[in-house]
């Protein structure tokens, strides 16, 4: 594959990703919205996002056992789950919709999602075997984006208008299916899997560097989406405390997280010079700091330290992501990889989702000065298990 053909595959497997992903959190940007239509009560953030985590972890887990991304084309597969899954979140603009209903809707939207994040990993890796990490920086990045992308729209719209936001992200993820079918041929380092293989599941822990980076995304993957989350709810606290406050909470929230997706192309480059391991370790030294310091820069009076500080967190919560996944890739087996990277992310959603209800329970009993602590356990944990033994 020439320089130019490789670009172009990169570009569309990116844009690609951004449209679908952008179904995340369509839930989120409109949270307020929703509760005020459908009457939910105020527990529905955490409800409504874990449902899609959960959808995801059930969709992983079972593409996972029937090793759909290695027996099919990749690329099939995306188109397929991105057109399902954009037509489920339509459902959010049923009118008679309650918590569980849409708590369902999200699931489905989760599952098809399962189609979309890791099978796009496993198109890059079956295009990229060298510079497979600043591949994957490009793609998680736009993974970023995308999940960041329904608050962007968001803070240009009426509050009325928020089933724009639904429309916006349905069109944008047929869009991003189509164009994976259309431009992303099966890459040349795929090795299709001829058979049903259930115990690809349970051998792929078996390789000790395997575990290793597994482990390090595990512990990443605590403190990234409960962080995601809960940024418009840091935001809302400080504009609540201090009446003056004009923080504009959609668009910081947008580029809060979104601003994740250059630092995940940048940390990219740079492991290419330093070693993936080293730069995903110090990502995740840096973003477990964060989580220590929060507690002290939640209660300051200035909202350009508070925002800067939440930037520098943004950056540095999602840059190792991609570099977890460039080691799992690279430390699992040729014939099961898209089966390993499935794994690895149903584990690691699986994780997010305690993450999520423990910071939910928590937020009925403590300050929100001191809420985000609890988000450290992960990094640290991520911490030990890197040091432990060295992935290539």
């Amino acid at each position: 594959m020439n320089q130019t053909e490789s670009s172009k595959i990169v570009l569309f497997i990116v844009l690609s990703q951004f449209c679908c992903t952008s179904l995340w959190f369509a839930g989120n940007a409109i949270l307020n919205e929703l509760v005020l239509n459908f009457n939910l009560p105020s527990t529905a953030l955490g409800h409504l996002t874990s449902s899609v985590q959960f959808g995801f972890i059930t969709g992983t887990l079972i593409f996972a056992l029937l090793t759909i991304a290695d027996r099919f084309s990749p690329s099939k597969v995306f188109l397929t789950c991105a057109l399902i899954g954009a037509f489920i979140n339509l459902g959010v603009l049923l009118p008679n919709n309650g918590l569980w209903s849409l708590v369902a809707i999200r699931f489905g939207t989760g599952f098809f999602l399962a189609g979309i994040y890791p099978v796009g990993m496993k198109i890059a890796a079956d295009h990229f075997e060298k510079g497979l990490g600043k591949s994957l920086g490009f793609l998680v990045g736009a993974l970023v984006l995308g999940t960041a992308f329904p608050h962007f729209i968001k803070s240009f719209i009426n509050f009325s208008d928020w089933k724009s936001v639904i429309i916006g992200t349905t069109s944008l993820a047929a869009t991003g299916g189509l164009l994976m079918a259309l431009f992303v041929p099966d890459g040349p380092f795929r090795k299709a899997g001829q058979q049903l293989d259930v115990s690809a599941f349970f051998r792929v822990f078996k390789n000790s560097d395997f575990r290793t980076a597994a482990f390090g995304y595990f512990g990443h993957m605590w403190e990234l989406y409960t962080f995601w989350a809960f940024v418009p709810f840091i935001l809302m606290a400080y504009n609540s405390a201090h009446l003056d406050s004009v923080i504009n909470v959609p668009l910081l929230s947008f580029l809060i997280i979104g601003i994740g997706g250059p630092a995940c192309v940048m940390g990219g480059y740079a492991a290419q010079k330093l070693g993936t391991k080293n730069i995903a370790t110090l990502a995740l030294a840096l973003s477990c700091i964060c989580c220590l310091l929060s507690p002290l820069i939640l209660t300051v009076n200035s909202s350009l330290i508070l925002i800067g500080f939440l930037l520098f967190w943004g950056v540095t919560v999602i840059a190792d992501s991609p570099l977890f996944s460039t080691l799992v890739a690279q430390n699992a087996n040729p014939e099961i990889k898209g089966t390993a990277l499935t794994i690895v992310n149903c584990i690691g959603f699986a994780i997010t989702i305690v993450s999520i209800q423990v910071i939910s329970w928590l937020q009925t009993f403590v300050d929100v000065q001191y809420l985000f602590l609890t988000l450290s356990i992960g990094p640290v944990l991520g911490l030990i298990a890197l040091s432990k033994k060295a992935a290539v």
